[in-house]
């Protein structure tokens, strides 16, 4: 090339890129740098990869690192190269725990004074995540981190949890990059309805476990991240759907526990607190508290129950360890990749006490009991107690259980006046950053505290403004310090309340009032003024054994003050409790309230069955447009719920057929004489109702082939979801299994009412 003619192309490319000295075009574009739009938020010097671990209803004495008497080798050994930190806090309730977890402050202050699903028009019971409240998530992206999370999502309101949104309150739009997990507060580990952002998927039909799912996803996610990005440091929120009801796995992890609860509740809970004592996670002067009167003692139950008991004991022990077991092959993949030395795990095991919501036969459908009354009855489960764990089963444990892994404290899940409802184990573990890893710490501490410990450490600010939205400020308060030796108590404050149920604890002190017994999820109203108010000075008595009411009722007084005006301060009066009628009650924003008729395609994405269906508990009708085909005319024309509740219509063989599941205890079943003839049909079915009774009627073109009474139809599984041309989730009913997907086309399924 001549020496011109490169002149000319150096002259060309300047111009091109304005970045010739002197040229008009660099001139004009000197106060903006398009290159300055390539820039990404940049992570301070040194910044550590954060794991948060957050486990579902595990008590404070479950876990082996605290005394408990399940292997827990994961946590275990993050205790051993970490802490434990055995004075910290919860809300006893999960949805506001993890909006507390997140982002640093009161649940009332946030909008989440009870579960999502259970929202009322208070400020502090509204279920919607304030702009005004960034997630940990939002603000680490902010500052140059990936973000991912992982496992269960309770925190978008009912009427926004949809295929169609909105999803500014979904983990993607909360700071989320990634997500991969299920909406709700629950999910069946074999056959869950799964998102990966805000997409819905249907789990492989046979082979999957969610806790294997999930973690294989997360270590997925790692090992990209490694790839690209191994210098940009992450925060993965890995929240399990365990140890929450069902407790599902497989045989092989229940075995292990065999025989091992033979002895009772009553006898773990004293091996449990012994051990508590010996590994130093306890003081040695602290007293095991009484079992409530309200439940009953081991040995004054039946053989059959005992049994019974007995395995559903196993059954939850075998799905933590398993649980577990899952974790640590994440954090394993994570320490083993770039930046691994530098990585922070915060495990925190349970985010509330254990759940006593499975009631005395542990079963967890109470709900059910009001219809079915002896759904559930010891029986009936003993008789399915094989399956317990199985993807035949969506089971619980009794509630005594509950108790006795809450050790050494009073009470359970629901339960914020008492320790057994709020005070749950957490392990941190980073390597290099911890002084005398191993020990113990009993610095007061609470679910508020994670965010801004971690700004603290990683070396930011909680921001004054998100996205142009002015934030709130924090109440968590970082125990940083306490990662280099045990540190000074500071005069604190926090209150406590869940469903009624509420405490206030201020230097030491405690004042407590219970207002319900937890596994009465139903309990109807009482006034707040009958609840007896208790007073313990924690500083001298660790489990809140001795109730000191009585000896100092000045200082009680002055305690009760105290917590009407935190209670105040944070939004959470009026008080709230959350029964059955409230639930259905109608008072929250709906997708289907007003309508009276639906119309789905076959290829309507899964919609869950409590969130955009409307409920069809009294009269109605479905019509389906459906071509059944020449030969093998089978499969769901439409189903909603799951094993444990709902509908599904559906053909056999060439017959229609409609079966109602009521907690799987009872069905009602309409089958056509004849099988359905080939070709374009409409295919019907009719619930009518008069004074006395009510009945289903199947339809073909308008004529009646069968009908039967329905007594009772109810709310469809909230472990299942809405399908046409399939089953999605576990089988709704008993005459197939799997998807059973239909095999001939459906032009539409109408639903009106």
């Amino acid at each position: 090339m001549g020496r011109k003619r490169a002149r000319a192309v150096v002259s060309s490319l300047g111009f091109a890129l304005g970045l010739v000295a002197g040229h008009p075009l660099a001139a004009q574009d000197a106060a903006h740098d398009p290159a300055s739009e390539w820039q990404q938020p940049t992570a301070p010097k040194n910044a550590p990869n954060v794991i948060l671990i957050l486990l579902d209803d595990v008590g404070f004495g479950a876990a082996g690192a605290f005394g408990g008497p399940i292997a827990t080798p994961a946590f275990d050994k993050l205790a051993e190269e970490g802490l434990r930190y055995n004075r910290f806090h919860t809300t006893a309730v999960c949805s506001p725990t993890r909006a507390a977890l997140l982002t640093g402050r009161n649940q009332h202050r946030v909008g989440f004074g009870y579960v999502s699903g259970q929202e009322k028009p208070h400020a502090g019971y509204t279920g919607i995540w304030p702009k005004s409240a960034a997630s940990i998530a939002q603000v680490l992206k902010d500052n140059g981190y990936s973000t991912a999370a992982f496992g269960k999502w309770h925190n978008t309101p009912n009427w926004e949890a949809s295929p169609v949104g909105p999803f500014d309150r979904w983990p993607t739009g909360l700071g989320f990059e990634y997500f991969y997990g299920f909406m709700g507060g629950e999910a069946d580990q074999w056959q869950p309805i799964l998102y990966r952002n805000t997409v819905a998927m249907t789990a492989p039909e046979t082979g999957y476990n969610f806790n294997v799912g999930m973690a294989n996803d997360a270590i997925g996610w790692l090992h990209t991240h490694q790839s690209l990005a191994p210098g940009k440091p992450y925060f993965l929120y890995y929240a399990p759907g365990a140890t929450h009801a069902p407790h599902q796995v497989g045989p092989e992890w229940i075995a292990k526990y065999r025989g091992r609860f033979d002895d009772g509740w009553d006898a773990m809970r004293k091996m449990t607190f012994e051990r508590q004592k010996r590994m130093g996670v306890i003081p040695k002067d602290a007293k095991l508290t009484e079992r409530p009167a309200e439940l009953p003692a081991w040995n004054s139950l039946s053989e059959e129950a005992r049994k019974l008991y007995a395995r559903q004991m196993e059954v939850y022990a075998g799905f933590l360890e398993q649980t577990d077991y899952e974790i640590g092959r994440m954090v394993d993949a994570a320490r083993a990749g770039p930046g691994g030395e530098n990585t922070m795990v915060i495990y925190i095991m349970g985010d509330n006490g254990a759940s006593a919501e499975g009631g005395m036969n542990g079963s967890d459908r109470n709900l059910f009991d009001m219809i079915t009354e002896s759904a559930h009855d010891l029986s009936t489960q003993s008789a399915r107690m094989d399956e317990l764990g199985s993807d035949q089963a969506d089971n619980h444990f009794s509630a005594g259980w509950a108790w006795a892994s809450d050790a050494p404290f009073q009470w359970t899940k629901q339960i914020a006046s008492h320790l057994g409802g709020v005070r749950n184990p957490m392990v941190i573990s980073w390597p290099g950053h911890i002084a005398k890893a191993g020990q113990v710490r009993s610095a007061w501490t609470h679910v508020i505290d994670v965010a801004p410990t971690l700004y603290d450490i990683i070396g930011i600010k909680a921001p004054d403004t998100v996205n142009g939205v002015k934030q709130i400020s924090m109440d968590g308060i970082s125990f940083a310090a306490t990662f280099k030796g045990p540190v000074a108590e500071k005069p604190r404050t926090q209150y406590f309340e869940m469903q009624g149920n509420r405490g206030v604890y201020s230097n030491g002190w405690m004042a407590s009032a219970r207002h319900h017994i937890p596994w009465l999820l139903h309990e109807e109203n009482k006034p707040f003024s009958e609840d007896k108010w208790e007073l313990y000075n924690l500083d001298k008595d660790f489990s809140q054994a001795t109730d000191l009411a009585t000896r100092y009722p000045e200082k009680l007084k002055a305690m009760q003050a105290l917590f009407e005006s935190e209670a105040k301060r944070n939004n959470a009066e009026p008080l709230a409790t959350m029964t059955l009628n409230s639930t259905l009650m109608n008072i929250q924003p709906s997708l289907e309230r007003g309508r009276k008729e639906f119309v789905y395609k076959r290829d309507t994405a899964p919609i869950p069955s409590l969130y955009g269906m409307p409920m069809l508990i009294g009269p109605h009708r479905i019509d389906a447009k459906i071509t059944v085909p020449e030969a093998d005319a089978n499969g769901v024309i439409a189903s909603n719920g799951a094993r444990d509740g709902g509908f599904t219509l559906y053909l056999k063989d060439g017959y229609l057929v409609y079966e109602n599941n009521l907690a799987d205890v009872h069905y009602d079943t309409i089958r056509s004489a004849e099988p359905l003839p080939a070709g374009p049909v409409t295919v019907s079915f009719v619930l009518s109702k008069d004074d006395k009774t009510q009945v289903g009627h199947l339809l073909v073109n308008g004529e009646e082939v069968g009908e039967t009474p329905i007594p009772h139809i109810f709310m469809p599984s909230y472990l299942g979801a809405f399908c046409v041309g399939q089953n999605c989730g576990s089988p709704v009913g008993k005459g197939y299994t799997g998807r059973f997907p239909f095999t001939g086309d459906i032009e539409e399924v109408r639903i009106s009412r």
